[in-house]
């Protein structure tokens, strides 16, 4: 009978060879892999490598924004939090109430003498909330930002493509030369592969090593210039909405008021948590790696690249993905990235326990020995998704931003590069509701609407998610994303270059899936196995407004956009948004 299971799962049917099956014999294999991994360190009380490489580095001052921190203690606190995230329960802990709603007018009230200064809008959260800060105070607005670290970008760089960049020139708030100042290394060509099966080499994406430190220090300057407050080293203690304003009290006991606040404080935002009563995201990316010195060959960037099949770490099993490029510190400086996407439940591993495979994989993966190397960073973080996300605005007045808002793609780690696509958008919208006063919820939430091209993305995230217990084969998601990858590839730039930069359209996605149907069949009952029924039937909804909203952007906002300008003020004002939501929400906005 063992003999019979082991040869049943390399059996053909209908002459095609199928994925290995998972047999109990593997499942017993992986439970007495699982115990021995489970005699680690940490059982025997010694320190970790971890724990050694980072306490050995001299690091700086925290600044804000996700991998500002890189110490071994911040490593710990942000493990306990994802620990807390990964409880059984489906509620966390109740949150504390930091926003609440008061009737009456604010000048009418106790607090109105106390307030030291009067904005139009106040951003809360610095790091990316200076950008959305800098494009409203240009347009002529009493601008405020509260911050409670410096006001610094963090020593590792973001990597993006020029094109992104260049929209914060057309929207004004830099010019090109900016672009060069920030720029501390270029790089080409770009690769996409994974383990073994083929590689796909493309030019020009995310090929830009930007500089927060450089990029955010010019951004500081400008809105300073500009006539912009910036409040280093406050806190954000609670946010009061009245009819008339919404004022926040620093933890400082500053009070200052506005007429609209901007939550920029990113995915862990104390209001946004108040607003999700501490539910559980429904994905995260873990995200560890480190900037070394020692690469010799360091010309070229990995967009992502697995070097493996599903593998097992403590009681849960992930799927690695990597990303790297060459930092411009030096010119064997390199960055490289380990993420995989998971499920928040108990026994999915801690960011100590992926560096700890990170060390191990990394030197084999970069062709280079860890002894080699001298490591002069080391980062880590942890990225929550949602399902229903864009966040409506909750509260009259409130409004978040950025990963806050959960606006970027639950494929992507990082929300510079949908900061960058969508600034135009918000910063053109939340002048007009500050204009026109429609500051109340439902007008806010059309700044944040549903985009069935972000949804769309989830079907990806959960195929990239290696499914506990599941029955399909190890090397199932790296053969599902080559496949997706070389049909891409097949139907050219156009199809190809907006999915690398988190474009999802309707066309390009209909064009790549058609493909994969047809060249590679027997796959698809491995992707009901591996995402889950539920999971496509909620996807094809999406498909289904993804496709509507196409023709709602190519047909039909032709036809209305002529005639806005004579609605009245809230009309407009609502138009203007429904077709905007239109087009970004079908990904038109991207421009090859």
């Amino acid at each position: 009978m063992m003999v019979l299971l082991q040869l049943q799962k390399y059996l053909p049917v209908n002459g095609v060879c199928q994925y290995p099956l998972v047999t109990p014999v593997t499942v017993q294999r992986r439970r007495l892999h699982r115990a021995r991994k489970n005699l680690s360190v940490h059982a025997q009380g010694l320190p970790s490598r971890t724990q050694r490489i980072m306490e050995s580095i001299s690091v700086g001052g925290e600044v804000g924004g996700a991998g500002g921190a890189s110490s071994f203690n911040a490593l710990k606190r942000l493990d306990q939090l994802w620990s807390g995230i990964c409880s059984a329960q489906t509620v966390v802990e109740e949150p504390r109430e930091v926003v609440s709603c008061h009737p009456g007018l604010f000048r009418h009230s106790d607090l109105a003498e106390k307030a030291v200064d009067t904005f139009d809008v106040l951003v809360c959260g610095g790091t990316l909330g200076i950008f959305i800060a800098t494009a409203l105070v240009s347009k002529g607005l009493r601008v405020g930002i509260v911050e409670r670290n410096l006001l610094k970008g963090r020593e590792q760089e973001w990597n993006i493509s020029r094109k992104e960049l260049l929209e914060l020139v057309e929207i004004g708030i830099l010019v090109e030369d900016d672009i060069e100042q920030a720029t501390a290394v270029k790089f080409n060509p770009n690769r996409c592969g994974f383990e073994g099966k083929g590689e796909i080499w493309v030019e020009d994406i995310l090929n830009l090593g930007v500089s927060p430190v450089k990029l955010i220090e010019v951004m500081k300057k400008r809105f300073n210039s500009l006539g912009g407050v910036i409040f280093e080293g406050y806190s954000v203690s609670s946010i009061c909405v009245y009819e008339d304003a919404a004022v926040m009290q620093l933890a400082e006991g500053n009070i200052l008021s506005s007429r609209l606040i901007i939550d920029a404080m990113g995915n862990f935002s104390p209001v946004v948590k108040q607003i999700r009563c501490g539910r559980k995201p429904d994905g995260v990316c873990l995200v560890v790696g480190s900037c070394a010195r020692g690469f010799k060959d360091n010309s070229k960037s990995d967009v992502i690249y697995s070097s493996s099949s599903v593998k097992e770490v403590g009681e849960s099993e992930v799927q690695y993905f990597w990303e790297a490029f060459p930092a411009g510190s030096g010119p064997m400086d390199r960055t490289t990235y380990m993420f995989t996407y998971v499920d928040p439940q108990p026994g999915c591993p801690k960011l100590e326990d992926l560096l700890e495979e990170y060390w191990d994989i990394m030197p084999d993966y970069q062709g280079v020995s860890l002894d080699d190397l001298e490591i002069l960073r080391v980062v880590f973080g942890i990225f929550p998704t949602y399902r229903d996300s864009p966040l409506p605005a909750a509260f009259n007045r409130v409004l978040q931003f950025g990963d806050a808002s959960g606006i970027q793609s639950p494929v992507s780690f990082g929300g510079f590069g949908s900061l960058t696509r969508h600034l135009e958008r918000l910063s053109t919208g939340i002048y007009e509701a500050i204009d026109g006063n429609f500051l109340d919820s439902y007008n806010l939430s059309l700044l944040n609407p549903y985009m069935p091209n972000l949804s769309s993305s989830w079907l990806f995230q959960r195929a990239m998610s290696a499914k506990q217990q599941s029955n399909v084969s190890p090397d199932f998601i790296n053969e599902l994303l080559c496949v997706n990858f070389q049909s891409m590839q097949r139907l050219g730039d156009p199809v190809l270059r907006p999915f690398l930069q988190d474009v999802i359209q309707f066309g390009p996605l209909v064009k790549t899936l058609g493909l994969v149907m047809l060249t590679k069949p027997q796959i698809i009952p491995s992707i009901f196995k591996q995402v889950g029924v539920p999971v496509l039937l909620d996807w094809s909804g999406h498909f289904v407004m993804l496709g509507y909203y196409t023709f709602l952007s190519t047909f039909i906002d032709p036809a209305i956009r002529p005639l806005i300008n004579a609605f009245p003020a809230k009309m407009k004002y609502e138009w203007k948004r429904h077709l905007e939501a239109w087009k970004y929400g079908a990904g038109l906005d991207y421009k090859q």
